[in-house]
């Protein structure tokens, strides 16, 4: 309310293009792009297997994706702006979500959501942190989080969720929904990636709820091979695809692209992740920040 809320601030100054665009597209539905990019696997696989060789770090391909992520949010924090209730805000942290199987060896024990918060001065050791804190919290059968919680007593008592989901999307239309909950729900991040390689399913175009401020959502998909010509010879080389969803609100065109090319960067560079960025840029003024993760 008044141009507060727990997770952001409202943006002035905007484009009248942009300000009207929310009520021609006011459901996140409306406005989603789907995009598709190929990112060399054979430069990350490469970068991992040095990365353990030379310094005994053990990196993943969605880590490396995350913190080229982070890191292209440094340059470009428009990208993190969110819409609600035909406003448009800027987010006040750098977050993620993704889900996991509490048992990789068994899908019947069910799965969790991790949400993480990010610095934006994070380098992709630290990435990596706070991405294995979170999953380590959250993995085991005994592990019960603040979701399942609630969720347990919401169905506890029939129609019960249904008022108060209802309850909780009015309030959050103005900006009045709890704090804590908005913390725990990981409908309130500006990226989820899901993993589809893991469970042997190609890449997809996720939708972005609209519940919540999900910004962009990243599917990572099985390996591909694809035939490329290099000096003169054909040869079969090897990708990893991600499909891409993203709400067009939230930033123009031209943000949007020096973003994602950021990120492209960034994959095909991935060492240029191993130190902290000499700038980061906060969106008007909106600067915050994440403590490191201590490994002692």
């Amino acid at each position: 309310m008044f141009g507060k809320r727990p997770d952001g601030r409202r943006v002035k100054g905007i484009d009248p293009v942009m300000r009207i665009t929310p009520y021609v597209m006011p459901m996140r539905c409306d406005a989603q792009v789907f995009l598709k990019h190929r990112t060399d696997l054979e430069v990350l696989s490469r970068y991992i297997r040095s990365q353990k060789a030379e310094k005994n770090e053990k990196l993943t391909y969605m880590q490396i994706i995350v913190a080229s992520y982070v890191r292209a949010l440094s340059r470009n924090p428009e990208v993190n702006r969110f819409i609600m209730n035909k406003q448009l805000f800027a987010r006040n942290n750098c977050s993620a979500a993704f889900t996991i199987l509490r048992d990789p060896s068994d899908a019947d024990k069910g799965e969790a959501v991790v949400k993480i918060k990010f610095d934006l001065s994070d380098t992709v050791y630290d990435v990596r942190d706070r991405m294995n804190a979170a999953v380590a919290a959250n993995r085991g059968e005994q592990t019960s989080g603040f979701i399942d919680r609630l969720l347990a007593f919401l169905f506890a008592v029939p129609g019960l969720a249904t008022v108060v989901v209802g309850a909780v999307r009015l309030l959050d239309r103005y900006g009045l929904a709890p704090a804590m909950l908005m913390e725990e729900l990981p409908f309130y991040v500006g990226m989820y990636i899901t993993n589809t390689a893991s469970i042997g399913l190609h890449d997809v175009n996720h939708h972005i709820y609209n519940w919540g401020n999900v910004g962009l959502f990243f599917g990572m998909g099985t390996p591909e091979k694809i035939a490329v010509v290099e000096d003169g010879k054909a040869r079969m080389k090897r990708y990893l695809p991600m499909g891409i969803t993203a709400d067009e609100r939230v930033c123009s065109g031209a943000h949007y692209a020096r973003f994602f090319a950021d990120m492209k960067h960034y994959l095909e560079h991935p060492e240029l992740l191993e130190k902290a960025p000499e700038k980061i840029r906060f969106d008007q003024g909106l600067e915050y920040h994440e403590p490191k993760i201590s490994n002692s």
